[in-house]
């Protein structure tokens, strides 16, 4: 008896990885995730590497994960993926605050992001 096995959420030639609780606005960590969508996993990794972006590393450690997920999770040969897909999300607000003039409060906003990056193999041309 036994439960069925769940169904994949992603194809069968594509793997995918997810990174929550980032400590970066959307906004900036949106930038980096830009800078890779759709290109080669090897160039994308060099550039995140040289990148001077703060939250760059942590988006080349979701990078390597989703080659690693590929690789050995679903068999997708590492030198034929690209990044497909890399999209941002919201996440916790942590409300800080400062005291200001005249008895007022400064309100202080510490916004979390997750990060998801979709590879794709792709087939070769004949």
């Amino acid at each position: 008896m036994g439960k069925e096995k769940n169904p994949r959420r992603v194809a069968d030639n594509e793997a995918m990885a997810k990174l929550r609780m980032l400590r970066t606005s959307p906004q900036k960590l949106n930038l980096v995730a830009a800078m890779i969508r759709g290109k080669k996993v090897d160039k994308a990794l060099t550039d995140l590497t040289f990148s001077n972006k703060r939250i760059a590393q942590d988006v080349k450690k979701c990078l390597q994960s989703a080659i690693a997920n590929a690789e050995n999770n679903h068999g997708l040969d590492v030198d034929e993926l690209i990044v497909a897909e890399a999209w941002v999300g919201k996440n916790l607000v942590l409300k800080r605050g400062r005291p200001r003039a005249r008895g007022r409060f400064g309100a202080l906003r510490k916004p979390f992001s997750e990060l998801t990056i979709k590879v794709r193999q792709l087939e070769e041309q004949a």
